[in-house]
């Protein structure tokens, strides 16, 4: 609560939401005495399993996090999307969302948001209280919404993101220091604003904690060099999460979400070699390093996360598939897909989405045919040449899952059995007695 709010007695519901990126249910519930906050909400709140989205990975997740609508109408698939009628590709910022954020709705409605390092949420909007961007900012200076939040978020030694270049070395005790480093400051410019700002909504995202697990989460799943470290990370962000809780009053429900799970990470699956190897993709280009390089021999083609696109006559520029054999044709790349199997054996898909069942709105231009959800153990990466076999093992141990995401929140009255990411907008609009007079893809689960 901001101090003009104390001073006018001012008793409106407010919402505070914390981002904690890839944490797994399971993680908290499997360690109590680590998370002792999130314990504690689960015993006087509420808490359960969140569904992710296909595909679970955080540039898609946010923006559908916050919108309460799927790809199809954010426009925004992943951490490399297509251009419409083009083989170029870009990388989605905040610019490529379409769909209405949920701090704008609030905005609309005469109440103010404070946003703080959300994904995919560059460059900042200068249309509410204040913003500072998260994932792909440039730098302060242009994640920053004024001169004055720069000003704060370097005299507290504010940065972006964890250094996760740090994270391939052998040797990551620069990484761990690195990661609370970059934890210490979030909470500080956290705390710094909750208090500063007259806000209704205060939303804020820990993003530390999916590069933790990404390359620590093996050490975490197999009693490594690092588990200790893993789990000392994890007690610190819950004890900021305590020091959160204990400042809000009465009139102010808390909310912790992830966007996805996490599981341990064995191999990386290149999936534009496979596709290659069973004759689906082909370059006209030696030594090809984008999509742009595929020839007009290609049949399929894939981009990250798990996404596959057929090269259909109509849609992309040299499109071979004649859409009246485009059921036939998918049916066979599935049935390839449903082949692949990992150096240990096991089936690599778990689950094959039809895009149609995942994707449905105004910007489903650029949708995949075909998304996979991996299993346990598998990540699958989309690069365009440079890689001689289909298993790689790369520097990460962790990697994002669709099951396993999670939301504790203050208010018993919310009902999280059951949820997905889509509820979260539409939750809290309710709580805050926002009407938005839209269509979302989730509902409030906030009981009648």
């Amino acid at each position: 609560m901001g101090l003009f709010d104390r001073l006018r007695g001012d008793d409106d519901e407010r919402v505070v939401f914390l981002g904690i990126d890839g944490v797994p249910y399971d993680l908290v519930q499997d360690h109590p005495e680590v998370f002792e906050t999130l314990t504690d909400i689960a015993e006087t709140g509420s808490a359960g399993r969140l569904e992710s989205i296909v595909p679970p990975e955080s540039s898609a997740c946010w923006p559908s996090l916050t919108t309460g609508v799927n790809p199809g109408e954010t426009g925004v698939y992943g951490f490399q999307d297509r251009e419409v009628d083009s083989y170029e590709t870009y990388v989605p910022m905040g610019k490529h969302v379409k769909a209405t954020r949920l701090w704008d709705r609030v905005t609309d409605a005469g109440r103010d948001a404070t946003v703080l390092n959300v994904p995919v949420t560059f460059p900042p909007s200068t249309r509410i209280q204040r913003q500072v961007s998260g994932f792909l900012s440039p730098g302060l200076d242009a994640a920053a919404s004024d001169d004055a939040v720069e000003g704060v978020l370097r005299d507290r030694d504010y940065r972006i993101d964890v250094n996760a270049k740090l994270g391939h070395d052998d040797d990551k005790s620069d990484f761990v220091e690195n990661a609370h480093a970059t934890l210490d400051a979030r909470y500080d410019v956290f705390t710094h604003y909750l208090a500063e700002d007259d806000w209704g909504l205060f939303f804020g995202v820990f993003m530390s904690t999916d590069r933790v697990n990404h390359f620590l989460f093996g050490d975490y799943a197999n009693d490594g060099e690092y588990a200790e470290e893993f789990l000392e990370f994890y007690r610190t962000l819950d004890g900021y999460i305590g020091e959160i809780r204990d400042s809000l009053d009465d009139d102010t429900t808390l909310i912790v979400a992830s966007d996805h799970g996490f599981t341990e990470l064995e191999w990386e699956a290149n999936c534009n070699q496979f596709l290659a190897d069973e004759g689906w993709l082909s370059y006209e280009a030696d030594d090809p390093d984008s999509l742009e390089n595929i020839d007009d021999e290609t049949r399929a083609y894939s981009l990250i996360p798990g996404r596959f696109y057929l090269n259909l006559e109509g849609r992309e520029p040299e499109g071979v598939v004649p859409e009246s054999e485009y059921e036939a044709v998918r049916d066979e790349l599935r049935s390839d897909l449903e082949s692949l199997t990992g150096p240990d054996g096991r089936q690599v898909c778990k689950r094959i989405v039809d895009g149609e069942d995942a994707f449905d709105g105004a910007h489903d231009e650029i949708a995949p045919d075909l998304v996979v959800i991996p299993a346990d153990g598998f990540d699958l990466k989309s690069g365009f040449g440079g890689k001689e076999a289909v298993f790689t093992e790369g520097p990460r141990n962790g990697m994002h899952k669709f099951e396993n995401s999670l939301l504790y929140t203050t208010d018993p009255a919310i009902d999280v059995a059951g949820s997905n990411l889509f509820d979260v907008t539409p939750t809290i609009l309710d709580l805050l007695d926002v009407d938005a007079d839209a269509q979302f893809d989730g509902e409030s689960l906030l009981a009648e």
